[in-house]
């Protein structure tokens, strides 16, 4: 039942109450001052945001959508309407509306880190991905202090099967706010979407065949979060629920680096690109210096176009293998690895020398690509 209608009651002072009441889990008692503030104000978007997020605690996805859809009406730019209103189509099983909107908080907000990390854990609720992983990653780099940044980073890794990452990712959290791994025990709204994204994280932890944690919990039920939404990949088979938990953290076993270190998979395809990129440059090279001997310009027109299309195919196919950012990827290099980090940019400027040689002739340019792609190859093979 609503609150009694006080005039003097400002809207905000009914939404104070609403979450003092929603904080002891008294979920209807807070949405009856809601409703009480609502007379007053009937189109505040506050209140229905919060009256959004109290029905998404108290497991109503159909009210929240309704509370949710009558906030984004009233302030369709507030960053905070629309993470409701995509929390609640998740909720509701309207996956392609969820992903539409979080993409929208993406897109609207690339500079704000806690649009980007909530954007990305709400488009990998509905639609997870590569998008969703940069994101993500973006989350990080622009809070890289604020646990949460690292929690949702866990939560967007384990859900596309990257289970080292999400364990660095998690260990990190843990790192700089310990109460992360008590958060889906939360009650109340103040903390609704950490305790959201700890409690994702749980639903999807025995996939990551973590140690089986030694406290002595209930399982917790299934959350309707958990079920997997159709239009997102989704891991084979489903996980068992129960053998473990990232929120028993003392059992996990942290990594001794920081989360933004490169994963040894990140690695990998950046050898394995160095190595393509030095052979094809050196091929390429090795056939326009043959060319030469029938026709030189022919040679030079020929070379010029391998060189853009071994340059944007190199670039491409690290952008689709690897599953963090390239330019995150480079930066992290250039700190624990510069052998490798030399060996990228090497395979980089070796085939603009093709272009070079298009415009200039002479074998300087050949020679000098090809000097390189072999230099880049060379670090490959013998600093692992």
């Amino acid at each position: 039942m609503a609150a009694p209608l006080d005039p003097e009651t400002t809207p905000e002072e009914y939404r104070q109450r609403a979450l003092l009441l929603a904080d002891l889990g008294r979920y209807d008692e807070a949405a009856g001052e809601i409703a009480a503030g609502l007379t007053d104000a009937p189109d505040e978007p506050s209140l229905l945001g919060t009256l959004a997020r109290i029905h998404l605690a108290a497991e109503q996805p159909a009210e929240a959508l309704v509370a949710a859809d009558r906030a984004a009406a009233s302030a369709p730019a507030m960053l905070s309407t629309l993470v409701v209103r995509a929390m609640a189509l998740t909720d509701s099983r309207r996956y392609a509306e969820a992903a539409g909107v979080a993409g929208d908080i993406l897109q609207r907000w690339p500079a704000d880190a806690y649009a980007q990390r909530t954007g990305a854990a709400l488009l990998s609720e509905s639609r997870n991905g590569q998008e969703a992983l940069n994101a993500a990653w973006n989350g990080v780099r622009a809070a890289p202090t604020e646990a949460e940044a690292h929690l949702v980073l866990a939560v967007v890794a384990a859900r596309l099967r990257l289970f080292e990452l999400a364990q660095r990712a998690y260990a990190e959290a843990l790192d700089l706010d310990p109460a992360i791994g008590d958060a889906q025990r939360d009650v109340g709204i103040v903390r609704f979407e950490r305790r959201r994204w700890a409690q994702a994280l749980e639903d999807l932890a025995d996939e990551a065949t973590l140690p089986v944690p030694s406290d002595d919990r209930p399982d917790p039920q299934p959350s309707p979060r958990a079920n997997p939404a159709p239009d997102r990949p989704d891991p084979e088979g489903a996980p068992s629920r129960g053998s473990a938990s990232w929120a028993g953290h003392s059992a996990v076993q942290r990594p001794t680096g920081p989360v933004l270190d490169l994963s040894m998979e990140s690695t990998d395809v950046v050898r394995r690109g160095v190595r393509i990129g030095a052979t094809g440059m050196l091929l390429a090279g090795v056939t326009s210096g043959a060319m030469t001997l029938v026709n030189e310009g022919i040679s030079r027109v020929w070379a010029g176009m391998i060189g853009v299309l071994l340059l944007f195919g190199l670039i491409v196919w690290l952008n689709r293998s690897l599953t963090e950012p390239l330019g995150g990827v480079l930066s992290r290099l250039r700190r624990v690895n510069r052998p490798l980090a030399g060996a990228v940019y090497l395979c980089f400027v070796a085939p603009v020398l093709l272009p070079v040689y298009a415009l200039v002739g002479g074998v300087i340019p050949l020679v000098a690509g090809m000097v390189l792609a072999a230099m880049a190859e060379l670090l490959v093979l013998t600093r692992r």
